[in-house]
């Protein structure tokens, strides 16, 4: 728009700014809508899914720490010549090295652990892979300490989980991310632009497609069983020793 558009004894400015703020009100309203449905309905599916879920992320640390094993196994080799024998892999992260010491710290172990992988499990946040590499390193963590049978460092970790301000921030939806403009009126345009493609991811997610196309949206729960199934029975084999 050009600058005389706008500036009419200010009159034309003001109507169009006021018009500018009500499609940004319901576009936010929108979008916060769509997020609580899907917010909701993911959550509901995890509760069904808690144990493929922890099971799942519990193998894909297993195997990336094979791999890693395994890579740095073959530069030894390299540096060694032809007569290196490796040493064993990787065994199950299974509890080894400390016995809890009775079994209600057994399930004590268990309820905050499946707390804590739930609240920061990777699967939260597909959409953005910075969120998913740090929310990796704090459940391979959180595994390590899990898998060691210490319940005073697991109660530790998860209150450093349930406090720690990146984190929580993390847990929030993103806001949108509004650039620096030369005047009111841009800066609303960027406002609503931003929200408008929200709004479009938003409804692109494919949990809110099943909430929203399905007869009943709970059916995909089997599609996500058969789906963890699949995977996990892959990451067991990859892990194997």
């Amino acid at each position: 728009m050009k600058k005389s558009e706008l500036s009419v004894s200010g009159q034309v400015t003001s109507e169009r700014l006021s018009h500018l703020k009500r499609q940004i009100d319901t576009l936010r309203q929108a979008l916060e809508e769509v997020r609580q449905k899907t917010s909701a309905f993911e959550a509901q599916l995890r509760a069904h899914l808690i144990n493929e879920l922890i099971e799942e992320q519990e193998l894909t640390v297993l195997y990336k720490q094979q791999k890693l094993a395994k890579k740095e196994q073959r530069q030894a080799q390299k540096r060694k010549g032809k007569n290196y024998v490796p040493p064993d892999g990787l065994k199950s992260i299974r509890n080894t090295s400390k016995t809890i010491s009775s079994e209600s710290d057994q399930k004590e172990m268990k309820r905050i652990y499946r707390e804590a992988m739930m609240y920061v499990h990777p699967d939260k946040f597909s959409m953005d892979d910075q969120k998913i590499d740090v929310a990796t390193d704090v459940t391979a963590r959180l595994i390590s300490i899990y898998q060691s049978g210490d319940l005073a460092a697991l109660r530790a970790y998860h209150a450093h989980i349930f406090s720690d301000q990146e984190l929580v921030s993390m847990m929030a939806p993103a806001a949108a991310t509004v650039a620096p403009t030369v005047s009111a009126y841009d800066y609303l345009e960027q406002e609503k632009l931003n929200l408008d493609q929200a709004l479009a991811q938003a409804k692109n997610r494919q949990t809110y497609r099943v909430l929203t196309t399905y007869n009943d949206p709970m059916t995909f729960l089997e599609e996500l069983k058969a789906y963890y199934e699949d995977r996990i029975a892959k990451l067991r084999r990859r892990t194997r020793t």
